[in-house]
């Protein structure tokens, strides 16, 4: 791939597609909706309003991190408050699909209003070949993809969608990314579902349980910084087990610790992890999350399995 004349490529569809009006991307901090942010602003600048929509299922500290890197950049960020919104509508679920379709939901349904609000025509969206070839397939629901599921988001929503980065894999657009120079806090970061924390939930997603996952995951991406693992998180299983504190039994929450190798997402291998490290991350979680009573590491490459757990 020649990278700069795919920027050059992508720059000019989007000043044609969007002409005088203006768009929205909606950034989660990762480096597929950063790069299509990018490349959005340098095609219609101000006219571009980017949110981050603080669904409550985000990593530690994202939304002020999203905000304070990319005003560095010269690009400001709007916070939009709709952890609310999030909780109630994943409430009571845990088939995996049905979250997935909630998600997505509560999400262009925010998009929708925000749009509105705004009145701008045209989304600027991350989606990338990975998400529609698994969409297509069957494999699981991404919720960046309207069209390959029956929805018309012009009809639907109220917005045409722009796809910048829709035929590339992710070491692509890690290299894009590079060329546009994005720090590299976002060129390196791992890759984070559409879904956020609610794709590494098992069973019902409420705030509580989002807290677990989301300080489990901070340790294991802590302490896996220096091997530079692909991607690298906990998951929080619905079932719960026994474990001992203080010389009493406890029932207590399962937390699956989940690493692997990839370089476009479509195959993945367990990372060989040191023994010291797994069991300096089994410590941490037990002693740092008080409800949890066993921490396990997870083995199954992709395929069969995918990366994240829904």
């Amino acid at each position: 791939m020649d990278v700069k004349a795919f920027i050059s490529e992508q720059i000019e569809f989007i000043r044609k597609t969007v002409g005088e009006a203006g768009a929205l991307s909606a950034l989660s901090g990762g480096v597929d909706s950063s790069t299509c942010t990018l490349l959005a602003w340098r095609a219609i600048g101000p006219r571009l309003k980017v949110v981050f929509i603080d669904d409550g299922l985000m990593r530690e500290g994202e939304p002020q991190q999203v905000k304070s890197t990319f005003a560095s950049l010269g690009i400001p960020v709007e916070i939009v408050e709709a952890q609310a919104d999030f909780f109630k509508a994943l409430a009571g679920l845990v088939d995996p699909e049905e979250k997935r379709k909630a998600f997505r939901e509560a999400f262009y349904t925010t998009l929708g209003r925000l749009i509105r609000e705004s009145g701008v025509k045209f989304l600027i969206q991350g989606t990338i070949a990975a998400d529609i070839i698994e969409t297509r397939g069957g494999i699981k629901t991404q919720h960046n993809i309207l069209e390959q599921i029956g929805i018309d988001p012009e009809l639907s929503f109220g917005f045409k969608v722009i796809e910048p980065l829709k035929t590339l894999f992710k070491h692509e657009v890690r290299e894009v990314a590079r060329e546009l120079g994005l720090p590299e806090a976002i060129l390196k970061r791992m890759p984070f579902p559409g879904p956020g924390l609610a794709a590494r939930i098992l069973g019902e997603v409420t705030p509580e349980r989002a807290a677990i996952v989301r300080r489990a995951t901070q340790i294991v991406e802590e302490e896996v910084s220096p091997f530079q693992p692909f991607q690298a998180f906990a998951v929080l299983l619905a079932d719960k087990g026994t474990g001992v504190e203080k010389g009493q039994r406890k029932f207590g929450d399962i937390v699956i610790i989940r690493s692997v190798e990839s370089r476009d997402a479509m195959t993945a291998e367990p990372s060989l992890l040191p023994w010291e490290v797994l069991m300096r991350i089994t410590r941490r979680i037990i002693e740092e999350i008080p409800s949890v009573a066993r921490v396990a590491y997870e083995l199954t490459p992709k395929p069969p399995a995918t990366i994240e757990f829904i």
